[in-house]
């Protein structure tokens, strides 16, 4: 190529991509890529100029978990930016939702078209010049993820940033992130059964994994687990070596009168976490003395300013009279979460408007549509919002379980408040289920471009099908007219724009969710 741009290194990027049956061979394995995935990521390294001690000078803070890493990794950066507004600080994360720059940031920005495409193909260049191996097993250029990986750890070090949130991509002890040989400190967010586990992993298999990010001589820090988990975690905090295995508390003394930049009660024990981990590295760079107080203003402010795109975010539509409610929540842990948010007075539940005492009206009955007829002047009426459901996920053999989980906390937080008079069956007026191709006419954006979706799958909507026929088993009233299978995201979006619906939840895929964002046009007031 004699001019390089970034649409290139894209489509160079997307060419080391595993197809589905790659994949599957990984999630069988239950994240275990090989015994030789460590050996190979330090081998990759080296080939591009560096040895595993020149990642110590990033100040690495390295975070993973089954759900909340990502949340926790936001809520870390945005103390530190707050905290330290002198320093540079880099974000690694995955995935992303509409650009692959998105999963390199510096002091919060993703790196720009030119700095990424500068960094890719000096990176590719440089495997490709290097090709000479050490191990049979090691290819000439590494997988997607983890040539961004080496792409973020080669941008950071020669942006020469002061500090480094290093999100894990899967699982923990064989993740490309974890060649770090001396981070700063260690933290594990929530623990529960991972996406990419086979069946018959147990929490402490998770726990096993999640644990192998603790360094001799660093600080291990974890939240709350459950009893199994948090005894490996214990126990490999011990064989590791760690200088400590400290548990947080999951609501820090006046966080709850801290009004969180990211939405949900389950962010109250990331940002606790979150809140450590900045404390540590912070106090360890000498930016604070060790014994100051944890919610001190700048972290206060860090806190509150956090932004996660994606993550139970609430985006009014630009151009049409529509709500988009968007959560990537990918396990049943993370659906609960995120049915949690949605459900619940003020986002997805309208809350009752205020009326004159005189005027009014009963929640239900004869009066209640009398009025919403005529229109009475002077009754305020709660009108109940038009709600369409886009979703989609990995597998529809996971249909019944994820959708039973999305009507099951649904009717929990009716009751909750006080709402009986709704179902959980009709709560949603349309679902939708779609696949997670960009563009009506098949094709990807070149960012949002996937392999991982089995050719015969995509072509009869297999996994869409097979949601289909569980939401219809697991709601047997709900008209099966309003259930929608669509072979793209601009599909939906087309039926939402002529459906009349006033509030759209968009869950189950992060990759789904950042296709809604880049057709729907909402890139401008989401990211």
């Amino acid at each position: 190529m004699s001019t390089r741009t970034y649409r290139d290194a894209v489509d160079c990027l997307n060419s080391l991509q595993s197809n589905a049956a790659t994949l599957e061979a990984v999630r069988a394995s239950g994240g275990r890529l090989s015994e030789f995935a460590i050996p190979e990521m330090v081998e990759y390294l080296e080939r591009i100029g560096y040895s595993t001690t020149d990642l110590n000078a990033l100040n690495v803070i390295h975070i993973t978990g089954t759900k909340g890493k990502g949340s926790t990794s936001a809520f870390t950066n945005s103390i530190l930016r707050e905290a330290a507004p002198q320093w540079k600080v880099g974000l690694y994360t995955s995935p992303h939702l509409v650009a692959v720059r998105e999963r390199i940031r510096v002091n919060g920005q993703p790196l720009s078209e030119e700095d990424f495409t500068k960094y890719f193909f000096e990176v590719w260049d440089a495997l490709e010049t290097n090709a000479e191996r050490k191990l049979p097993s090691t290819t000439v250029l590494p997988g997607y993820f983890r040539f961004v990986t080496l792409m973020a750890y080669h941008a950071f070090l020669q942006m020469k940033v002061d500090a480094t949130i290093l999100e894990v991509g899967v699982g923990g002890m064989y993740d490309s992130t974890n060649i770090v040989p001396k981070p700063v400190v260690t933290g594990v967010t929530a623990l529960g059964i991972d996406h990419v586990a086979v069946l018959g992993n147990t929490l402490r298999d998770i726990a096993w994994q999640k644990g192998g990010i603790y360094k001799e001589g660093v600080p291990a820090l974890t939240v709350n687990q459950p009893p199994d988990g948090m005894e490996v975690l214990e126990q490999r905090a011990q064989e590791l070596k760690a200088s400590s295995f400290t548990v947080i508390p999951p609501l820090l003394p006046g966080l709850s009168s801290v009004k969180l930049g990211l939405a949900g009660s389950h962010q109250l024990q990331n940002a606790s976490l979150a809140t450590h981990l900045a404390h540590e590295l912070l106090a360890a760079k000498g930016i604070i003395p060790r014994e100051s107080e944890l919610l001190s203003p700048p972290v206060v402010r860090g806190l509150q300013n956090a932004r996660w795109p994606g993550r139970c975010q609430t985006v009014k539509d630009p151009k049409h009279p529509v709500t988009w409610y968007l959560d990537g929540a990918h396990t049943l842990e993370s659906l609960d979460c995120c049915m949690q948010w949605y459900a619940s007075p003020g986002t997805g539940l309208t809350s009752a408007p205020e009326t004159d005492p005189e005027t009014e009206l009963p929640e239900s009955g004869l009066l209640l549509s009398l009025a919403r007829r005529w229109r009475i002047p002077g009754w305020i009426v709660p009108v109940k919002p038009s709600r369409v459901l886009i979703f989609n996920c990995t597998s529809g053999r996971a249909g019944p379980s994820f959708l039973g989980a999305v009507l099951a906390k649904v009717a929990a937080q009716l009751q909750l408040h006080g709402r009986e008079t709704e179902s959980a069956a009709t709560f949603f007026d349309q679902v939708i289920f779609c696949a997670n191709v960009t563009y009506a006419d098949g094709g990807f954006k070149g960012d949002l471009t996937t392999k991982a979706i089995p050719e015969s799958d995509l072509a009869e909507l297999k996994t869409q099908q097979q949601l289909a026929s569980a939401w219809q088993e697991l709601a047997p009233d709900f008209p099966s007219e309003r259930i929608h299978v669509l072979p793209s995201i601009e599909h939906a979006v087309k039926i939402v724009r002529t459906s009349g619906a006033t509030q759209v939840l968009v869950t189950g895929s992060l990759h789904l969710v950042g296709g809604v964002i880049e057709v729907a046009g909402l890139s401008d007031v989401a990211l």
